[in-house]
């Protein structure tokens, strides 16, 4: 990963994996191991955490740095549950064998952006990159076709023929 902004900024998610450490989350990769002494910048290593649940802060905030969270849920139905409860909706991934499973959580997760069986759903240019609800802000998604309609001009003419 490279370097975060701002030493607060490195201060701020270095906080969310104490925090997630102690609210019961286990780290399986710790990027606070990266140190800035060591690094000469602002740098967090990846970070892994593994049974995270819904009600951790790390769960229910966007971290903004390197640090990935593993939910488990028991269903499909229950994966959707959780994606759809969350107040943001910028992206989420689903890894599967099953086109049912696929499609149904594509097609019923409320996101911006939806992978399957890739580890980050990235759009490429003409696609849309934006998250919804929370995840969302402005007046119109980066690519895709509303950036189509911000950069055409729009005519409406109206006529009547007797």
């Amino acid at each position: 990963m490279g370097p975060l902004v701002t030493d607060e900024h490195r201060k701020r998610v270095t906080g969310y994996i104490d925090k997630g450490e102690t609210e019961g989350a286990v780290p399986l990769l710790d990027g606070r191991l990266v140190t800035k002494e060591k690094t000469q910048g602002y740098f967090v290593g990846p970070t892994i955490f593994d049974r995270v649940t819904p009600e951790m802060t790390i769960a229910k905030e966007e971290i903004f740095g390197p640090v990935l969270s593993v939910i488990r849920v028991k269903t499909l139905d229950d994966a959707i549950n959780l994606v759809n409860n969350s107040h943001f909706g910028n992206t989420t991934t689903i890894f599967t064998n099953s086109g049912k499973a696929a499609r149904d959580y594509q097609t019923k997760v409320e996101v911006g952006m939806v992978g399957v069986n890739m580890a980050v759903a990235a759009p490429m240019a003409f696609f849309p990159f934006a998250g919804w609800k929370a995840s969302f802000f402005g007046d119109l998604h980066a690519h895709g076709k509303d950036a189509v309609s911000f950069y055409t001009e729009q005519k409406v003419v109206m006529t009547r023929w007797f």
